[in-house]
């Protein structure tokens, strides 16, 4: 497993894992798929505002990705991240997610960030799971604040202080 910077020939590969969680999951509460131009311009502007954008690959395949940007748009809050980890289907339970966070958190500290805050739909114990590996705590939920696959979702936050 190698994790490194995303680059453009990336993203179909990335694109395909994105495109997946909106059909079959809650992790992403868009409902629409999006194209390649819109991973272009969401890659483009990571990097621009200078956040990290990461892929796993596994024996030369794009196995997942990583990245964070501001939490909010207002200036007080620009030591603040929301992070977000996706692993294809097909290399899941394999670590790969862990890494993945591993190098953000690695990466975050770096910047100079102080609050990683992840937002997670409640029934994903998995990613709730991982979280709290890394000593994440939870320290919100909002019920029924989103709306997919004809039911309402519950939102977790949880926060790491670094």
């Amino acid at each position: 497993m190698l994790i490194r910077d995303t680059t453009t020939e990336d993203l179909s590969a990335i694109l395909s894992i994105h495109n997946d969680a909106i059909r079959n999951t809650t992790a992403i509460w868009d409902e629409t798929e999006v194209g390649l131009d819109e991973r272009m311009e969401w890659l483009a502007g990571r990097l621009r505002a200078g956040y990290p954008v990461l892929t796993a690959v596994v024996d030369g395949e794009v196995a997942g990705y990583a990245s964070y940007t501001q939490w909010r748009p207002k200036s007080g809050y620009r030591l603040t991240v929301e992070h977000s980890v996706y692993v294809a289907d097909s290399f899941q339970r394999r670590g790969l997610a862990s890494a993945l966070l591993t190098e953000l958190i690695d990466r975050a500290r770096s910047a100079g960030i102080h609050v990683l805050v992840g937002v997670i739909e409640s029934t994903n114990t998995t990613s709730i799971s991982l979280h709290e590996k890394f000593g994440f705590v939870t320290v919100g939920q909002m019920p029924e604040v989103g709306i997919k696959f004809d039911r309402w979702l519950d939102l977790t936050l949880m926060q790491l202080t670094l």
